[in-house]
């Protein structure tokens, strides 16, 4: 369940005890209008923009107006509070501004370019994790990511930044970053057991939009496959995005390639754009639904390949996670010899 919204702000705000000290809200949108009266509620000490993505872009008449939408936030924040912008995203001076008409006098950059507060001043990005030396403030901080991709290092710092200006013990806060792992759908990773040998399933199924089907295919570029393994990309639908829509299924070629992907399965109507745009000796298949996808995709896995699923929710990719789940069940581990034994 989502509570991000008109629903699930004003629910979270009351189920908080009397006695709570801290918390954490999601704010959501996908049309504008939608987050004002929702951080009017919270009244937050900290607001944070993570990104600028062709989310719902359906509803704008380009990226600008979602960054207009997003910037909604600053409005809500108490007096003093802290404006946060990822100095990193195209639209962080957009942001800046809007922060300023909304009247935040404190406004602070992370990311891992000069001229932020918050930075990352080394990445090492690995399989499963990654390894990060920041500055939160005038704090240096080395700290592990357990999950993979560098959209989650640049969250990691927005935490961070955000635990400082709450006045945590920041040193402490990196060091349970160790504690973060992969939600269900959200980069959660799985052993397929095959007849003959593993697969590595990569469940992305929650959502998709460009921003974040790049992401994925970064961290899909990063596992770790067999010896003869491949790293295959299931990719469906991203819905919502208007009349944009073909362009930025097609645009998707680049970031597959840059992937090192070696088979591609699309499924649904707008994937029609990437299919036709793709290397042909790339293109696995194209499909209208899950159910025709599942039986050809789990019969073409093969020892040691990363498979990772990614679409909008409305192409139901969580119930092909699920097929393949069931199909290819786990392996138990053997025990060793002499196990059990008194």
């Amino acid at each position: 369940a989502s509570f991000n919204n008109h629903w699930g702000v004003p629910l979270t705000l009351a189920r908080m005890p009397r006695d709570c000290d801290f918390g954490v809200f999601e704010i959501g949108m996908n049309h504008a209008g939608e987050i004002t009266p929702l951080v009017a509620m919270v009244r937050p000490h900290v607001a944070m923009i993570t990104n600028v993505a062709a989310a719902h872009l359906g509803s704008f008449d380009s990226i600008d107006g979602i960054a207009h939408a997003k910037a909604e936030i600053f409005t809500g924040l108490v007096e003093d509070g802290t404006g946060l912008i990822n100095r990193d995203d195209k639209r962080q001076a957009l942001l800046g501004e809007l922060a300023e008409k909304a009247g935040v006098r404190d406004i602070r950059h992370f990311g891992t370019g000069t001229g932020c507060q918050y930075r990352a001043t080394r990445i090492r990005e690995l399989p499963d994790s990654s390894v990060v030396e920041a500055r939160i403030g005038d704090v240096p901080v080395t700290y592990t990511i357990g999950a993979p991709g560098g959209h989650l290092v640049l969250n990691s710092l927005a935490v961070l930044a955000a635990c400082q200006l709450a006045g945590a013990d920041v040193a402490k806060c990196a060091g349970r970053m160790a504690q973060v792992v992969p939600e269900k759908g959200r980069g959660r990773r799985h052993v397929l057991g095959l007849k003959k040998g593993t697969a590595t399933l990569i469940d992305e199924s929650y959502n998709a939009n460009p921003a974040s089907m790049e992401a994925a295919l970064k961290v899909l570029a990063a596992a770790d496959t067999g010896s003869s393994g491949r790293r295959i990309a299931v990719l469906g639908d991203m819905l919502e995005l208007g009349s944009s829509s073909r362009k930025l299924h097609a645009a998707l070629k680049k970031p597959i390639q840059k992937a090192g992907v070696d088979k591609l399965w699309v499924v649904g109507s707008e994937m029609q754009a990437l299919a036709k745009a793709a290397d042909p000796s790339l293109l696995a298949g194209h499909f209208n639904s899950v159910a025709e996808l599942a039986g050809p995709l789990a019969a073409s896995i093969g020892d040691g390949d990363v498979i990772m699923v990614k679409a909008s929710n409305g192409l139901r990719f969580s119930g092909l996670v699920e097929t393949l789940l069931q199909q290819f069940q786990e392996p138990v581990p053997a025990k060793p010899a002499g196990a059990g034994q008194g």
